[in-house]
């Protein structure tokens, strides 16, 4: 049962109340665009309370899960605001993943119902767990090849639904759980990260102070809002009565020119993201007709890559974070003194992931003992938080949950320093860091070299086993289009610009693997090498 709040001084923080504020507020302003389509905020709320009565009678009660599997349109974000309406917890499933890992998720989170768009069908029409008691197709004009289940079109479960008011939503209490987002699952099983409604709204919140939402801003759904909610935009643009453009696949151009058309002022992606969009031929076409604010996380930037982005007269923001925090913990808050510092050190300042979002709370680097390191910016520890962004707990996983709350801090697994003025700089993951000879060697500094060769377009680079060094450095590459590079050359240009211990010891040109919301995935370069090495090939 919810807590009940009386006292006139308080009630419970949850993201649901910032649609009734909008509504009120703005009711005639665009909220949400896809395509041709366009829904002012009366239309988008009314969507919304269609949708969650619809739940209802369903028979979804508060606690429930309801699964979607959809890409970035517009029943997705309805669903962000319904579920919550009707105490309902969203669980809003990665579109990468396998029919397994999708059967998986729906079996663990022990959804109720399931809705899914007719591109996706395919993926899970052998998977109905028991507690699955209907599936909705969502067709949609834009999918290719659409497949329809024996179940309830979206728009016409909408159109005889009927409406539930704001007034007469559930109670929920702020600790309630609001969503679980499963990661990866990139070394074993999918862990359900479990989102309370005080911090849905909190890093909304903040997702709105640190970069500057307002009512006029237009947001791009370049983000999936499958990935930590979308980092919690799609509360955080609601809660300031902006608009969000919708898409159903990320492409380039069209990206390009949605930023033009729509008056785009913010969007958030990886770097290889940023990377797709500098090295698009479309990219000579783009015309920025309001200021542009990008927001970047994942792997550290590069300083190339910062400065290209720059010179085209956007804004961008880096920040960290992972699917434990809600999306992003920390930021590069920016000084305004840095403006005067050259292009090549704005580029290393603002590559750094910073200080701890407004509202989020604790951020250390620890050593084993769970001590503090110097602030000294060479000293490795591990990225380790706390506070009103943090999990509240893997869903159904206790033990996973007290291992990653040990000490009494989330443990990121993300090696870093920490300088001086108080700013965190990541170095690796932990399992990314080489370790040649008895000396340390950072991938991403390693990585941040490479891209600074005009031919490099993409690079990782990983551990190889070695018999001498126990472990060397092998680069990944993916060249650009037009340009030519041979390993020799690369291997020199990182010897001039490396201790020649860092520099790689062989490069694999072509593509590189990458999961859903861009991030490249190091654990399949690796595998290829320390597989072998385990059958004892060399």
């Amino acid at each position: 049962m919810a807590e009940q709040f009386t006292d006139v001084w308080v009630a419970p923080l949850t993201p649901r109340s910032y649609l009734e504020r909008s509504l009120r507020t703005f009711p005639h302003r665009t909220a949400v665009i896809y395509g041709d389509t366009r829904y002012s905020y009366a239309q988008f709320a009314e969507r919304v309370q269609r949708l969650s009565g619809a739940l209802v009678a369903a028979g979804v009660q508060p606690g429930d899960r309801v699964a979607f599997l959809c890409p970035n349109t517009p029943p997705l974000l309805e669903a962000h605001f319904a579920c919550p309406l009707v105490g309902a917890v969203l669980v809003a499933i990665n579109t990468r993943l396998s029919r397994e890992e999708i059967g998986y998720i729906l079996d663990h989170s022990g959804a109720r119902l399931l809705f899914v768009d007719g591109e996706l069908a395919h993926l899970v029409e052998d998977e109905r767990p028991p507690t699955l008691t209907q599936v909705v197709n969502i067709p949609d004009a834009q999918a290719v090849f659409p497949k329809k289940f024996d179940g309830p079109d979206y728009e016409e479960l909408l159109a005889v639904a009927t409406p539930l008011p704001f007034e007469q939503a559930p109670p929920v209490a702020e600790t309630d759980t609001l969503s679980i987002n499963y990661t990866s699952g990139t070394t074993g099983r999918p862990k359900g990260v479990m989102y309370s409604h005080r911090g849905g709204a909190l890093n909304a919140l903040g997702e709105g102070l640190e970069v500057g939402l307002t009512s006029r801003s237009t947001y791009l759904w370049t983000l999936p809002m499958f990935h930590c909610n979308g980092w919690c935009f799609t509360w955080a643009v609601v809660a300031v009565g902006g608009a969000q453009v919708c898409m159903r696949k990320f492409e380039p151009a069209e990206v390009i020119r949605l930023i033009g058309a729509e008056g785009v002022t913010h969007l958030c992606g990886a770097p290889t993201v940023l990377i797709m969009l500098l090295n698009s031929p479309a990219i000579s076409e783009l015309r920025l007709s309001r200021p542009l604010h990008i927001v970047t996380a994942a792997a550290p930037p590069s300083p190339t890559i910062l400065r290209a982005v720059e010179e085209l007269g956007a804004t961008i923001t880096h920040v960290y974070g992972l699917t434990e925090t809600y999306g992003p913990h920390s930021i590069c808050e920016w000084h305004a003194e840095w403006d005067a510092e050259s292009a090549e050190r704005r580029a290393l300042l603002k590559s750094r992931q910073g200080v701890p979002y407004i509202q989020a709370g604790g951020l250390r680097v620890v050593d084993e003992q769970m001590n503090d390191v110097p602030a000294d910016g060479a000293t490795l520890g591990e990225v380790v938080m706390r506070g009103n962004n943090v999990m509240k707990g893997y869903y159904r996983q206790p033990e996973a949950t007290a291992e990653a709350f040990r000490g009494g801090w989330f443990h990121s697994g993300d090696v870093g320093v920490m300088h001086p003025d108080g700013y965190l700089e990541l170095r690796d993951r932990k399992k990314d860091i080489i370790i040649s000879g008895g000396e340390n060697i950072s991938t991403i500094e390693v990585e941040q070299t490479i891209y600074r060769h005009p031919a490099v377009l993409e690079v990782a680079v990983v551990a190889r086993p070695d018999e001498i060094w126990g472990e060397v450095p092998v680069a990944f590459v993916m060249i650009k289009q037009g340009s030519e590079l041979s390993e020799i050359e690369l291997i020199a240009f990182c010897r001039e610009h490396l201790a020649h211990y860092k520099a790689p010891k062989a490069v694999v040109f072509g593509d590189l693997p990458k999961t859903s919301t861009g991030k490249i995935q190091k654990f399949r370069l690796r595998e290829q090498f320390w597989s072998e090495k385990a059958k004892g090939i060399n």
